[in-house]
Order: structure tokens, then sequence, then C-alpha cells
């Protein structure tokens, strides 16, 4: 059997259970091929480790002890998609260098564990040639095509005990807790946590909400002897009126106003309409950090044993992905530049709103 070289790494936002899946794959692939006929080669932080040729071989030894490591071993580091293609100051020509580091480093594949951007550029380098394959990590499960996204859970965890400690300080104080939750573009994380964690009132990008209702629904639990409401919201969420602005254009009213995310003018409209003490808290990357829940493990493991399998089949230009209770693939021409959105209608949402939680629509 001849000898395989895999190449690895991790780009974009960390989040738990991608050393999870980094071990799962090296495992899988020792197991199947034997120690002696493969090399994997981790790739420092992301696409610009690719880009400069910052490799190293690892030893089996290397990925022992790091199931439950958050993190990554290999380091990240965000390497906007829109720029790949364009040579900026240095003079350097990144799809050039990726493709040449690839060739250097005697790669017969590469694996990228990611979100949407990394799957774009998983994409270009698979255009261009390169034997890819992709692995979907976001805390935003947001990557299309798959059911779920490796972190997704774990990070819901963590913003679900978030909110279950809000509720003892916003019942002790008689507030108003509004909790920004990590989601620019899909709601899912807020959605799962907010449902979880009890919260009254949630916030998504894929439903503009209307400040008017929101201070309803306020109002509505007080009246009913509540004295506290819990509000969790996306950082990617927009009102009414916003929502019929173009994304630029959302975004220059708000640096004008010096807001950047909704969380902060949410909670200020609502004490000033409602006369009731509301504050924010953010967690913000305390929902990517520490090990990932057993859930994430599992998932994990799945996701790069199967990611072995695709190795041995020579299945490449695709990205893994889980579908009811199969783990399979999708082709990266087919996910790639596609983000999962919130239904409006998913059974969820309707779940929530069958249990009076309000949307602010």
């Amino acid at each position: 059997m001849s000898k395989r070289r895999i190449g690895i790494l991790t780009s974009g936002g960390d989040c738990p259970g991608l050393n999870a899946t980094i071990r799962g794959v090296a495992k899988a692939c020792y197991e199947r091929f034997g120690e002696d006929n493969v090399e994997i080669v981790g790739i420092s932080n992301g696409y610009y480790g690719l880009i400069n040729n910052l490799c190293k071989d690892m030893s089996p030894s290397a990925f022992s002890g790091i199931l439950t490591q958050g993190g990554t071993i290999f380091g990240t580091k965000r390497q906007p998609f829109k720029m790949m293609q364009v040579i900026g100051e240095d003079n350097v020509d990144k799809v050039k260098n990726m493709k040449e580091t690839y060739k250097k480093q005697k790669l017969d594949c590469l694996l990228t564990l990611g979100g949407n951007g990394t799957h774009k550029t998983s994409k270009l380098l698979s255009d261009e040639g390169l034997n890819v394959i992709g692995l979907p990590k976001t805390i935003d499960n947001d990557i299309y095509g798959t059911d779920v996204t490796f972190g997704f859970h774990t990070a819901v965890d963590i913003a679900t005990d978030v909110i279950d400690r809000l509720h003892t300080t916003a019942a002790s104080h008689s507030r108003i807790l509004v909790c920004e939750i990590m989601g620019n573009k899909a709601g899912w994380l807020t959605l799962n946590a907010g449902i979880a964690g009890g919260a009254d009132i949630i916030i998504i990008p894929e439903i503009p909400y209307d400040i008017d209702k929101v201070c309803d629904a306020v109002m509505a639990r007080s009246a009913s002897g509540k004295t506290f409401s819990i509000l969790a919201v996306a950082e990617g969420a927009f009102d009414v009126t916003e929502a019929k602005m173009k994304k630029k254009e959302r975004a220059k009213k708000r640096a004008e106003a010096g807001i950047i995310t909704a969380t902060s003018r949410i909670a200020a409209q609502i004490q000033a309409n409602t006369g009731m003490e509301a504050r924010v808290c953010v967690p913000g990357h305390m929902l990517r950090g520490g090990a990932p829940s057993a859930y994430d493990r599992v998932l994990s493991t799945q996701f790069g044993v199967h990611a072995a399998y695709m190795i041995a089949q020579e299945k490449y230009g695709r990205t893994v992905a889980k579908i009811g209770n199969k783990i399979t693939s999708n082709k990266l021409a087919d996910i790639a530049g596609k983000t999962k959105f919130v239904d409006t209608n998913d059974h969820i949402v309707i779940a929530a709103r069958d249990i009076g939680v309000s949307f602010g629509d």
C-alpha cells in the first residue's frame, strides 16, 4: 500500500470539537491504512499557513489526549474568501502559493475544517485541481446541506447555561435582561438556547422585530404578575425598518448612530418605553470556548472517521455532512456560498410560539 500524505488545517473562528475531529481523522486513518502508511501534515493558522507553507509533520502521539481539548492544536486565522483572489500590497498570489505549498508538501489530499468562508475557499482549491475534503464546523449551524455542524451543540449548552443564570438575577431585581448570543446571519444558536433556557422573547435575523411588539410582550408579562423578562437576541438581529434596507445601508446607519448590534438599542428602548429596568449580557467568545460536549465529541469522531473513509475511496471535492441519522457528504459545489437559515415555519419556531414565546413580530 502506498503512503498517503494528508494535510489538515482549521480555518475561521475556533469552536469546541475541532481537536476531536482532527483526532477522529488521524486515528481512523492510522487504523485503516496502518501508521507506517500515513503521514499527517498539520498546517498552522488555517489558509494563512497554507499560503505561507507553515507546515509540520505530525506523529501519532500528537493526536492523543485531545478529544476533550477546546480550540485547535493547529491554530486558526480568518482569511476572508473575498480577498483570496486579490493580490494586495504584499504582492502575494494567495491561490498560487496555496497550490505550491500543496505540491511542496507532496500532499495527496487536504482536509479543511471550517465554516462558510472556509468551504468557499475549499471549493476554489478543488476547482484548481487539489484533492480537498471539507468538514463542517461552526457554532452557528448555518452550513447548507447538513443537519448539524460540530461545535453547535456545545455552544447551545453554554448559551443555555448563561440564560439559566440570568433567570435568578432577573427575578431577584425585577429586571429585563437582554442576552446577546453569537449568530450574525442565522439564528439557530439563539433559537435553540432561547428555548432551552426558557427565554420569554427570542429575536433572530430571520424574523425582523418590531420594538413595539417586543415591549408589548414585556408589558403583558408584567400585567400577568411576572416581574422580569429574559430576551435572547442574536447579534445579527435587526428590526422591521432595517429589514427594508440593504446590508451596507443598514451598517452605515448603525455606524452613524454608534451601534454595532441591536442588543443595547433593544434594552434602551424597552427601558424608555416600559419604565422597567433593562440590562444587557454579552457572553461573546465564551460560547466558543472550552471542552466539547459529549454530543460534539461523538459527532466530531463520526465526521473524522467518515473523512478517512472518503480518503480511502478518493472521494474529493466534497464535504462531510449529517443528514437524518446518516453521516454522508455533499459536493462542495452544491453547498459553498450557501447559508442555512432558520425557516420561519420550522417546527422549532412553531413549538416556541405554541408555548408563548414572542419573536417580536
